[in-house]
């Protein structure tokens, strides 16, 4: 029971730290490389938050450090992505280049060691079927499936979703209605920025905030996407299971030093047996040669 306890609760962490890259790339097509850097600055502009200024509210924090990622993702796409846009290595470049310069500059200015840590929205735990589960841990499943049914509802209802809906499946068409790419592109990179921070608050209390936590959530969100098909948000949640249970598998009978490896190798196998992943729109191999 602990497996299915826990491997339901890795799987949804991965599904929440994935999505933002995955609708980003879904909709704009632009693989997001600053992703991990975003998810850590949400934690850091929190902390500072709380921790600098007395007595200032936890949950207004929480509130300014997603819109603050989100202006970051805006202002990424406003000020270098426009210029490269459709230019796929030089995308993957840029975005990476500013995830490391976002990272290293925030350990240059300070963000060393183990000290940095953001409250719990819930203390304390509770017990299922034997296994006990802290209230934070269910707090993110909460919110996981509460983001996926907004995220649905949102892409199919709202006006803006129906937008870049149309910009995901034919761009060409959409810009023929009306549609600007480059406004839906950027609200994209918000959006998913946006989540990446979300996903960040909820998460970073169960630890620290770390610089190294960027670059492996920017791993695990691209072993997700690659395995679920780049471009494909229920992909990504059916890859987030696989990959989540087969982390804690791996933890349970190996050791936890390995939930990286299990993640890298995901990619290569995918890559090597179906490139487009599960329900990704990519062309397959034998399609390309």
């Amino acid at each position: 029971m602990h497996v299915v306890i826990y491997g339901i609760i890795n799987s949804i962490t991965l599904s929440l730290i994935s999505l933002g890259f995955a609708l980003v790339y879904s909709i704009s097509r632009v693989p997001n490389f600053a992703h991990g850097a975003l998810y850590v600055t949400t934690g850091y502009v929190v902390w500072l938050l709380i921790n600098k200024i007395t007595g200032f509210p936890y949950p207004l924090a929480v509130i300014l450090g997603i819109f603050i990622t989100a202006m970051i993702g805006a202002l990424i796409y406003r000020l270098v992505l426009i210029r490269i846009r459709g230019m796929e290595i030089s995308e993957i470049i840029a975005t990476y280049a500013i995830g490391v310069a976002i990272l290293e500059g925030l350990r240059w200015g300070g963000l060393r060691g183990m000290t940095y840590t953001l409250p719990v929205f819930i203390p304390g735990s509770k017990e299922f079927f034997g296994v006990t589960v802290d209230y934070q841990r269910i707090v993110v499943v909460g919110a996981g499936i509460l983001t996926l049914i907004f995220l649905y509802f949102f892409t199919r209802y709202a006006r803006i979703g129906l937008s870049l809906r149309g910009i995901a499946q034919d761009e060409r068409a959409a810009m023929m209605l009306g549609i600007d790419s480059d406004f839906t592109a950027i609200i994209s990179l918000a959006i998913g920025s946006a989540l990446a921070g979300f996903s960040a608050l909820l998460l970073l209390p169960l630890g620290n905030i770390i610089v190294e936590a960027g670059y492996s959530v920017l791993i695990f969100a691209i072993a997700v996407c690659v395995i679920g098909g780049l471009g494909s948000l229920l992909g990504t949640v059916i890859a987030s299971f696989i990959i989540g249970f087969a982390q804690i598998l791996t933890d349970k009978f190996i050791s936890t030093h390995y939930q990286m490896v299990v993640a890298l190798l995901a990619i290569i196998l995918t890559l090597i047996f179906k490139p487009s992943g599960i329900l990704g729109r990519q062309k397959e191999l034998e399609e390309r040669v």
